[in-house]
């Protein structure tokens, strides 16, 4: 045996034990000088059937590879990459799409022929891809659980935060923003004040007309009150069944009443829909008012309190009306 071909021995041991499928193409006249055989035979095909030009090869490429790989050809031709690289997908003859890259580099640069030899290797990558490929998905979902948790930790949060029935504060979030609007009214001497909120005679509404309908009456309430106040500033909370809480920063006693009176004069002129058949029912409310003043110590409970007591004033008065209570 020669050294021509121990060393083609070796090389083809060598190719073998790497995985890697030796070819040659001629670029100028599209022949095949040296087919990928193990390739071809490993996707099905037998020698007969294994393509002898460039474009019998281009044929097996899948749609979505094809300019890539012609690309990554002409940048090499042209100079633009030092080697040709490419991966992708391969038919094989029962139809599926098997993934392979190459690798190469033209052997002629400075010959007569500059592009004539353009010699390669060509390895499966199946296994790999298909592995990035599961992980990629893998994080997509990861990716869309988080988002989905994202949005449930932040339904979590608005439902912690707020009345379920009307979306409105509830109390723990309006303790605890009205004891922080409290603190800045005593620091910058800002006037802050407190408007309690009940509905007039509820239980008729509910014995009446059905829990339903109490329900319609209550949030019918909670928009009335939402829209006279200012967004971002003021806060409304359902204080508890028929009860609201207005806290009203920077605003004295005259602006608070005046608030209170076309609030009361807003909801008795309320026709609330109760059922499917057209009933309405209207209702009235009362409302107790109480101001912590410029240098006022009282703390927000405090305040809450004087304007229940001054709730509780104008239902003894005859309700549907609104009494005051100055907190110092």
């Amino acid at each position: 045996m020669g050294d021509a071909d121990l060393n083609k021995d070796r090389l083809e041991l060598a190719l073998e034990a790497a995985g890697l499928d030796l070819w040659e193409n001629d670029l100028i006249t599209g022949e095949v000088t040296l087919k990928a055989s193990k390739t071809f035979v490993e996707l099905g095909f037998s020698e007969e059937e294994i393509a002898s030009d460039l474009q019998g090869i281009y044929g097996l490429f899948h749609p979505d590879d094809l300019d890539k790989v012609k690309k990554a050809v002409d940048d090499h031709l042209s100079g633009r990459t030092p080697q040709y690289r490419c991966e992708f997908r391969l038919r094989s003859k029962g139809g599926e799409w098997v993934w392979y890259a190459n690798y190469g580099r033209i052997m002629d640069g400075k010959s007569s022929t500059p592009g004539k030899r353009l010699i390669g290797v060509t390895f499966n990558i199946d296994d790999r891809k298909r592995r990035e490929d599961e992980i990629e998905q893998i994080n997509r979902q990861l990716t869309e659980q988080n988002a989905l948790l994202q949005q449930l930790n932040a339904a979590l949060a608005l439902l912690a935060a707020n009345d379920s029935l009307t979306g409105l504060s509830n109390r723990r979030t309006l303790m605890e923003l009205g004891l922080n609007e409290c603190r800045r009214a005593q620091r910058f001497g800002h006037p802050l004040s407190v408007l309690v909120v009940d509905i007039d005679l509820f239980k008729a509404v509910n014995d009446g007309w059905g829990h339903l309908a109490g329900d319609r009456v209550i949030c019918a309430v909670a928009q009335a009150c939402r829209a006279r106040t200012r967004q971002g500033v003021d806060t409304v909370a359902r204080y508890g069944g028929e009860e609201f809480v207005l806290v009203l920063p920077e605003t004295d006693t005259p602006d608070a009443l005046r608030l209170a009176e076309s609030l009361r004069g807003a909801v008795a002129a309320l026709q609330v829909v109760v059922n499917g058949t057209g009933g309405t029912a209207c209702v009235t409310v009362s409302i107790g008012v109480a101001t912590l003043r410029q240098g006022g110590d009282r703390s927000f409970e405090d305040l809450v309190n004087q304007a229940d007591k001054a709730l509780y004033q104008a239902k003894e008065t005859g309700r549907n009306n609104v009494q005051c209570c100055a907190a110092h």
